[in-house]
């Protein structure tokens, strides 16, 4: 027999019963003995800072409204559990058939409630010195051109001088939209 291997799936539930739902589910998978099965509940949220009258607040804002995500080995006893949770109206899926969330889905959901670290982005090999002339290739300031004043690269950008409106202005832009004269 192959054993089962826990996925996400998304719930739904009443609009603002997404809390209440996760702590029904909690105390049904304590009480019904389910943890082997379900292992987390999940309502991503996000922190932001709200300005209203001239002053700032910070609010937990609700990524997916009316949906919670249940991290869960799914089978019959596991489906009944959760789907008869009270507030919940059933799994995003085709009729009785849950479809789970891919890995990537849920790495970028995590990453974005901040329980789960990015991967670090590629390093850039940048191929220029301060004082090198360049023109940008590509993008919207494609055809400027300039010596080179500043190199960052962490972020893969170069900053470079050009002459706009015939005053000298720093430019910064990505290392990949430039090309060494």
């Amino acid at each position: 027999m192959t054993e089962k291997k826990h996925e996400w799936f998304t719930v739904q539930t009443y609009s603002g019963y997404e809390n209440k739902v996760k702590a029904n589910l909690d105390q049904r998978i304590a009480s019904m003995g389910m943890e082997n099965k379900i292992f987390r509940v999940l309502v991503p949220t996000e922190e932001r800072v709200v300005v209203k009258d001239g002053k700032s607040r910070r609010i937990s804002h609700k990524l997916f409204p009316s949906y919670v995500l249940v991290e869960m080995i799914m089978d019959e006893q596991s489906w009944y559990v959760v789907r008869h949770t009270p507030g919940v109206t059933g799994f995003i899926g085709a009729g009785n058939h849950p479809l789970p969330i891919t890995d990537s889905e849920i790495d970028e959901i995590l990453v974005k409630i901040g329980e789960k670290e990015a991967a670090p982005a590629p390093k850039v090999e940048i191929d220029c010195e301060i004082g090198d002339r360049v023109r940008v290739a590509s993008g919207p300031l494609a055809g400027m051109e300039g010596p080179v004043t500043e190199i960052s690269p962490g972020k893969g950008k170069v900053k470079f001088s050009a002459s706009v409106f015939g005053h000298d202005t720093e430019i910064e832009v990505d290392y990949a939209e430039l090309e060494k004269l």
